[in-house]
């Protein structure tokens, strides 16, 4: 493998590594944003023949994440949510299909279903859009359960109406989609999972640590820069060599 390559694949990694920093930062304010993690690994490579490597390139792995859970901040709105811990809150993804994520920003639409800020209507257990009736004193328990008081009703009269659906798939089994929504890698709809806990009146942090995301990215420009330089050298050095084969 040429040595001109081996150096470029060092500075791609790192760009692309920039790149996932970058939308991390752009993300520092999204509420139960999940940080993705760049990761390269380095292969060795081997000559024609039986033997020891004679170099290495860089080579980037699959996209992961980190899935320590952000901060939770009190809000005192009745329609926020924060999941304690692990699990997801399932909704309808723009596919039409299931799909997970920990923003508990929550409202009501003009037409009666229940959604996230950024429009994903919030699936019940029964794995369809939660559609609630004009209410009023609607209020969301640990467990999901949606209760309120249907307009007409005395005050007393709270009926619990729905129950958002709460998952806990493991982690290895989940992938980030481009909408920012999670799915598991085999399409299918996970199971709910009664251990999930919801706290009322509170919205999840995004889980970036923007100082340590900066830090990363001045390491990454310097390192980027040095790679560039060695990228020069090869090639200024290969350009000498073959002056000195031709002059020969």
């Amino acid at each position: 493998m040429d040595t001109l390559y081996i150096a470029m694949t060092g500075a791609k990694a790192l760009l692309q590594r920039q790149d996932v920093v970058a939308n991390n930062l752009a993300n520092v304010n999204t509420n139960g944003f999940r940080a993705e993690i760049a990761e390269s690994r380095a292969l060795p490579v081997y000559g024609s023949g039986a033997g020891l490597p004679t170099r290495v390139y860089t080579a980037t792995t699959d996209d992961s994440w980190d899935f320590q859970s952000g901060p939770i901040v009190h809000t005192g709105r009745p329609l926020d949510v924060a999941i304690n811990g692990k699990g997801w809150i399932a909704v309808q993804g723009p596919d039409g299909k299931e799909a997970y994520t920990r923003d508990g920003n929550l409202q009501v639409n003009g037409q009666g279903i229940l959604e996230t800020a950024t429009g994903h209507a919030v699936l019940g257990i029964n794995g369809t859009p939660i559609s609630l009736p004009p209410m009023t004193g609607l209020t969301i328990g640990s467990n999901g359960t949606i209760s309120g008081v249907p307009e007409g009703n005395q005050p007393n009269g709270l009926l619990a109406i729905n129950q958002i659906k709460l998952v806990n798939p493991p982690e290895k089994d989940l992938q980030k989609g481009t909408d920012g929504l999670f799915r598991t890698s085999d399409g299918k709809p996970a199971p709910e999972d009664p251990a999930v806990d919801l706290e009322g009146g509170a919205l999840e942090g995004s889980n970036v640590n923007p100082i340590h995301s900066m830090i990363q990215m001045l390491q990454d420009s310097r390192q980027f820069e040095m790679q560039t330089k060695l990228i020069q050298s090869i090639d200024q050095d290969r350009n000498s060599a073959n002056q000195i084969l031709v002059l020969s």
